[in-house]
């Protein structure tokens, strides 16, 4: 479908146009009628695909037509990082170029105190979208800087991220002051039990829309461990002796974890920071300044990272648990081999995980190579698939309203009115 198809007003149209962007991805082309035709969605996409564009063109197209109040809040977007808010402002920007009468504020954290007091002036002046962080936006709320009573779109970007960065309590407040009658929009690149938690009890009947996870690229060299957990650690200080490992990002899914490996890697003299929802904004700004700066070898990391930061020189992902689905695995070992690069991929896989990383297998349609152990660690388990009772996590699942892919809906050859 092209732009041209749908039913976003000419403004619009006008800056995609400058922007040379023709045609929708499979995102936008399911979710901009749904959003135009007023409905809450749910959408399931990794980062890359054009979901800001796919919320933010049609609720600016809406704000443009000039049904909603003036010099009032009308737009929240929550981001879960600094980073992600201010490309969302970027995209704002730029779409938004032939849109006189709609105006826009980020608001995230870690910065001085000029920029909050900025902050504080635009909410108060009524910014049509305000782009914000969980912590900065509450922070806002309790000082009665802003006023949320005329807001008509509510957007989650990233919400899967949120939640791993315990930023649930933050949006359960900052909901509990927006209007009932709203059109809420969420993103989301997996769909979890608390992500399908969170919709159900923020959303009203949402299409669900989801776009199929993409394969890794081929050039990332993947292989793994099949090892106990006792065993990790050793496979580690032998991948470094061996080589001379730098750009490394280690995944583990437990902040805990995250730093158990860290103390052991310094313990080995390996140059290390870490990553996870115990550090405030400003400290993770700092872990990703220093680490993008080469200044540190190794990142390790929960989840936070493995989507929507761009680091281009990693050459090495060590998943050291599995992935607790196939779109985490993609989205961690996504990380390497970018910008024309190689990169290697290596998965440590405990005798409890074994199931769990089969179905990566099946989804990825390959074997993954199997490293033998280092000799001084002894015989790890045998990689043998059992009948597992578990559900797949790499299936499909099951879709909203409408015919199951999120564009059941006829359109009628006219723009729908609000309901």
């Amino acid at each position: 479908m092209k732009f041209e198809d749908t039913f976003l007003n000419d403004n619009i149209l006008d800056a995609l146009y400058d922007m040379r962007f023709e045609d929708c991805t499979p995102i936008q082309e399911k979710c901009i009628p749904e959003i135009l035709d007023y409905n809450d969605v749910i959408g399931v996409a990794q980062t890359g695909t054009g979901k800001t564009a796919a919320y933010l063109l049609p609720i600016l197209s809406m704000l443009d037509d000039g049904e909603y109040p003036k010099d009032a809040i009308n737009c929240i977007i929550m981001s879960p990082t600094r980073e992600l808010a201010q490309q969302i402002d970027q995209a704002m920007q730029g779409f938004g170029y032939y849109l006189d009468s709609i105006s826009s504020v980020a608001v995230y954290g870690g910065n001085d105190g000029n920029r909050y007091d900025q902050e504080m002036k635009s909410l108060r002046m009524g910014a049509d979208v305000v782009i914000a962080t969980p912590g900065r936006l509450l922070s806002h709320i309790r000082m009665g800087h802003i006023d949320l009573s005329k807001v008509s779109f509510f957007v989650l970007d990233e919400a899967d991220r949120m939640l791993d960065m315990g930023f649930s309590d933050d949006i359960m407040q900052i909901v509990a002051k927006l209007p009932k009658e709203r059109q809420t929009i969420m993103f989301s690149a997996t769909m979890p039990d608390k992500i399908q938690q969170l919709a159900r009890t923020i959303l009203n009947n949402p299409v669900e829309i989801k776009i199929a996870v993409s394969k890794p690229a081929e050039k990332i060299k993947q292989s793994a461990y099949v090892c106990y957990d006792t065993q990790k650690i050793g496979i580690i200080k032998h991948l470094f002796a061996t080589n001379q490992l730098k750009r490394v990002i280690i995944f583990s899914g437990k902040k805990d974890k995250v730093k158990d490996i860290a103390r052991e890697l310094r313990n080995l003299k390996i140059n290390c920071c870490q990553m996870h929802s115990d550090l405030t904004q400003q400290e993770r700004d700092e872990v990703m300044f220093k680490f993008k700066a080469g200044m540190k070898d190794v990142l390790v990391a929960t989840d936070i990272v493995s989507r929507g930061i761009d680091i281009d020189d990693i050459l090495m992902v060590i998943n050291y648990d599995v992935p607790h689905d196939c779109e985490d695995y993609v989205h961690r070992i996504g990380r390497t081999a970018r910008a024309d690069r190689d990169g290697a991929a290596i998965t440590f896989v405990n005798e409890k995980e074994i199931y769990k990383f089969q179905q990566i297998e099946e989804f990825l349609e390959k074997v993954i190579t199997k490293n033998p152990l280092p000799e001084n660690l002894g015989k790890g388990p045998e990689y043998k698939v059992e009948k597992n009772t578990q559900s797949n996590r790499c299936g499909t699942r099951r879709h909203g309203r409408g015919n199951g892919n999120g564009n059941g809906r006829r359109r009628s050859g006219k723009k729908p009115q609000k309901k």
